[in-house]
């Protein structure tokens, strides 16, 4: 398998997991309850817009290297449990910031250096949606 193939593939593996978070997240913000109800809200529908962004990007590269965009989600956990939610959508977010890592490695072997800058800069949105998740996590009981 080529070097562009083999980034195609991970782009677009990195794409049903963006679909994920985004339906993820839009299914969060309707399930969410009880006294943080209105905050956990206000966060889970603020990360969506980012996510499709993140889609956009990864639907967009996979076009240009030739590939076509997947249209599979990864697996989505549901719960209507406030702390789960967060640890769910924490471990998505530390998912993608590994994932990203090993794409960076993928589009630089590839020769695709404007790829693999445009990868950082998701690395750097993802790790400070991570760290929100991790504060939010702080003293939760």
């Amino acid at each position: 398998m080529s070097a562009v193939q083999t980034l195609i593939d991970g782009l677009n593996t990195d794409l049903a997991a963006e679909y994920q978070a985004v339906i993820m997240y839009r299914t969060y913000a309707s399930l969410v309850s009880g006294p943080y109800r209105q905050d956990l809200k206000a966060f889970f529908e603020g990360e969506i817009q980012d996510e499709l962004g993140h889609a956009a990007f990864l639907a967009d590269r996979i076009v240009a290297l030739g590939g076509t965009p997947t249209v599979e989600v990864a697996p989505i956990p549901v719960t209507t449990d406030n702390r789960q939610m967060l640890e769910n959508a924490l471990e998505a977010e530390v998912d993608t910031i590994k994932r990203y890592t090993r794409r960076i490695d993928q589009a630089e072997a590839a020769g695709e250096i404007g790829i693999k800058v445009q990868l950082e800069d998701l690395i750097v949105d993802e790790s400070g949606h991570r760290d929100d998740i991790r504060r939010m996590l702080v003293d939760w009981r």
